[in-house]
This record gives structure tokens, C-alpha cells and sequence, in this order.
């Protein structure tokens, strides 16, 4: 007789009939079974797997959790683990972000291919096909974000140097265009660039601004923490695309890089910051690719620092007449 916590005999079903009532193979059951997700109420004498009736509502909710690609790892949380609802929760909040990561490549793949097959010259499109070639999918900023790293003045503070590359280092759109595709690309490029790769401190055409050498005394880090300041001051200007002009964006300017460099907003400050600026090397393509990624079709570009920082400087140069 068997004991009273022990399943009938005839209560349990073989895999075959499990099988059958689930509407899958013997051989899915088996594999789900081997992995631990279906456990075995016992054995027959001859050594075959017996299921009890609880088997077919586990083996459905398997099936049903596969059906949603989940991987039998998570399967078998959702399964075993307390507080179902909240492994459930959390497993299917994983899945959507590795599916929408995978959307997302799938979009940047498609704008690249249809970009390769616009009608262009051979030569333009073995150039596009080299630039779309080194852009992952869905595309990473790791090399945006290390070019204002090298570019930034040495000894930042961390916290700056991120809120910094934060505000220039552009989002790739979910759903992009060809064109946004190509901009990425090129700016990608761009930042890769031998003379980005040897450093921007290294000496060459693309070297660190003047105002960044402007010797002992200089406070990076106060020009970094207030041009946002200046840069929103100046954005309703720049997005009505009216022209530089004084006002409150150009002092807050001035009045930060005078912060920076420890001397006093005067006329003759403002004409020799006017110069150490215009000296600055300039990375206005970056600027541009970077609006063009992120200009939705037939949208309108947004103001960024990049633009913000030449209307301020063309300002500048407008009021700081020399002598």
C-alpha cells in the first residue's frame, strides 16, 4: 500500500500520456524534464517517468513562457522561485529590453542597407560602405564619449568630465533615417580619426584650445560647471535662428570664462577673450553631424552646445571691437 503522501498508481500518467494531454512530443517533455523544469512523481517498476495531474498545468506554463523565447534559466525562476509575480515581473522586463535592443539593430540595419542602395556614384558607396561597416548595430557612443574625454583640460573632475560628455556625445535614434545612419557614421569617423586617435593633446591641428593653457591660475572646472548657463541663455536665440547680438547669454559667457581665468569682465577682457576664442580649434563638423543625428526627418535642428557656443563667440566678436 502506499503511504498516504504518495501518489496513486493510477493517478499518475506515463510521459506518452502527459504528452498527449499537453499536445507536445514525448521527446519535449523529456527535455524539459531532464532540465529539472518538470520534476517526476516517481518511477514504475520497469524504471519509466511517472507525472501526476499537477505536471500538465507546469508543462503548459512552460510552454507558454518558451513561446515568449524566454530561456530556460529564467524558466525555471519564474517556476521555483517565491513570489512568482515579481521573478515573472522582472524576467519579462528584461526581455523587452533585449527585444527592443534587438529592434533597434534590426532598424539600424535596414536605414543602413537602404542607404547603400540609393543610386550614388561606385565610389560613394564603397566610401558609405566603409563608414556603415565600422558602426555597430544598434550603434555604440564609446568612442564619442572617449574623444571629449582626451579633449577635455587634464584634472577635471570626474563628475564635470561626465556631465560634460553627457550633454555633447549625441542618443542614436531607435528608428533612424539613412541620413541619420550616415551622420553617425561620419562622425564616428571623425573622432576615430589618426589625429584623434594619437590625442587632441598631442600636438596636432585639432590640439586643445588656447583658453585651456591659459596658465597658472586657470579653474577649468568653473568654465565647464556655468557654460550650460550661458548655452540655455543663448538657445531661444539660436532656435529662432536670430542673429548674435548682446545681452544676458553673452555676460553670463563672459562672465564665466572671466571666472575661469581669475580676471574681471572689461572691454579689454572681452577682446582678448575674443581672440584666445577665435584661436580655438575649431570642431564645428562635429557639431554638425552631431545635430544631424539627432534631427528627426523634416524636423528642425535643436540648439547644442556646439551651436550655442559659436552664436555666443559670433557675439562676442561682434561687440569686442578692437581698439
Amino acid at each position: 500500500m502506499p503511504a498516504d503522501d504518495e501518489p496513486r498508481s493510477d493517478d499518475l500518467w506515463s510521459i506518452g500520456q502527459l504528452a498527449e494531454r499537453a499536445g507536445v512530443t514525448v521527446k519535449t517533455v523529456r527535455f524539459y524534464s531532464d532540465r529539472g523544469l518538470l520534476p517526476e512523481a516517481a518511477r514504475s517498476g520497469g524504471g519509466h517517468r511517472r507525472y501526476g495531474p499537477d505536471a500538465l498545468d507546469r508543462l503548459r506554463l512552460i510552454r507558454s513562457l518558451r513561446t515568449l523565447d524566454l530561456p530556460v534559466p529564467d524558466v525555471s525562476r519564474v517556476l521555483d522561485e517565491k513570489g512568482q509575480d515579481d521573478v515573472l515581473e522582472d524576467v519579462i522586463a528584461g526581455q523587452l529590453k533585449e527585444v527592443g535592443s534587438r529592434l533597434a539593430a534590426l532598424r539600424w540595419r535596414e536605414a543602413a542597407l537602404q542607404l547603400l542602395a540609393d543610386r550614388t556614384t561606385p565610389q560613394e558607396r564603397a566610401e558609405r560602405l566603409r563608414l556603415v561597416g565600422a558602426v555597430s548595430t544598434p550603434p555604440g557612443t564609446a568612442a564619442l564619449a572617449r574623444f571629449w574625454r582626451c579633449w577635455l583640460p587634464a584634472r577635471l573632475p570626474s563628475r564635470v568630465v561626465a556631465a560634460v560628455v553627457d550633454r555633447a556625445v549625441p542618443v542614436p535614434p531607435d528608428t533612424p533615417t539613412p541620413a541619420q545612419v550616415l551622420a553617425f557614421a561620419r562622425l564616428q569617423d571623425f573622432v576615430t580619426s589618426p589625429c584623434f586617435v594619437a590625442g587632441p593633446r598631442a600636438g596636432t591641428d585639432y590640439g586643445q584650445p588656447e583658453v585651456h593653457a591659459s596658465g597658472k591660475g586657470y579653474r577649468p572646472a568653473v568654465l565647464y560647471e556655468g557654460l550650460p548657463e550661458a548655452f540655455e541663455l543663448a538657445a531661444p536665440d539660436v532656435r529662432a535662428g536670430r542673429a548674435p547680438r548682446e545681452g544676458e547669454a553673452l555676460d553670463c559667457f563672459v562672465a564665466v570664462h572671466a571666472a575661469a581665468l581669475n580676471r574681471r569682465d572689461t572691454p579689454d577682457f572681452r577682446r582678448t577673450l575674443h581672440r584666445m576664442l577665435a584661436a580655438e580649434p575649431r570642431i564645428d563638423r562635429y557639431w554638425q553631424l552631431a545635430a544631424e543625428v539627432v534631427t528627426p526627418p523634416a524636423g528642425t535642428a535643436q540648439p547644442t552646445p556646439g551651436s550655442t557656443d559659436n552664436w555666443l563667440r559670433a557675439a562676442l566678436g561682434a561687440t569686442a571691437a578692437p581698439q
